[in-house]
């Protein structure tokens, strides 16, 4: 069931926030597209360039055949993670997907290493990519916040998010992708709430 008075049949769009190039591939910034990825290759997809649109899509399903199948697009910005929230808009747009079909995907750094948080609205806690999104449509779309921690010591917030997962956070992080995933799966078949209580641990 959608989570909203939406009609049920509307596409959502999965937005994963990251910054395009291979220099930013496993920053911890990037986690977004990551997740991105990894829900196209479970449809069985590849990414293509977005007709006008600054972004990749892949366009596919989520859920089992039949009635609580969800048409999904999931969408990589290529603008830079502080630009995200155009290319986002350009495409629910076309698509035809109510803003509270939309799914952010991003790292949060309130939130410890791996714990995930799924939400509909709010702040953007200083996030870039999510500002932008606010500053474009509101704020009434879902997040699924992928927690990354705070920088040690005295490392500035920019250096942290920019650089890759250290040697032991990436011995999990497979897992935490695959997870993550799977959260936006249940988040669009299942609902908000459902997908909460399974996920927000």
């Amino acid at each position: 069931m959608a989570t909203t008075g939406e009609d049920a049949s509307a596409p959502w769009l999965v937005a994963g926030l990251g910054n395009p190039g291979p220099e930013y591939d496993g920053n911890r910034h990037n986690v977004g597209f990551m997740v991105a990825d990894l829900l196209a290759a479970r449809m069985g997809g590849k990414f293509k360039r977005a007709g006008k649109a600054q972004a990749q899509v892949v366009e596919g399903r989520f859920g089992p055949p039949g009635p609580r199948s969800r048409r999904v697009v999931v969408v990589k910005p290529m603008s830079y993670m502080n630009l995200s929230g155009g290319p986002v808009t350009a495409l629910r747009d076309f698509y035809k997907v109510p803003t509270a079909h939309v799914v952010a995907v991003h790292d949060e750094l309130d939130i410890d290493y791996g714990v995930l948080r799924l939400k509909l609205g709010g702040g953007d806690n200083g996030h870039n990519g999510l500002k932008s999104m606010t500053k474009a449509m509101g704020p009434a779309y879902h997040r699924v916040r992928f927690g990354i921690g705070r920088p040690p010591g005295r490392m500035q917030v920019a250096d942290f998010v920019l650089r890759d997962f250290s040697s032991s956070e990436r011995k999990e992080l497979d897992y935490f992708v695959d997870r993550a995933a799977d959260a936006v799966e249940a988040l669009v078949a299942e609902g908000l709430e459902r997908a909460q209580s399974s996920f927000n641990s």
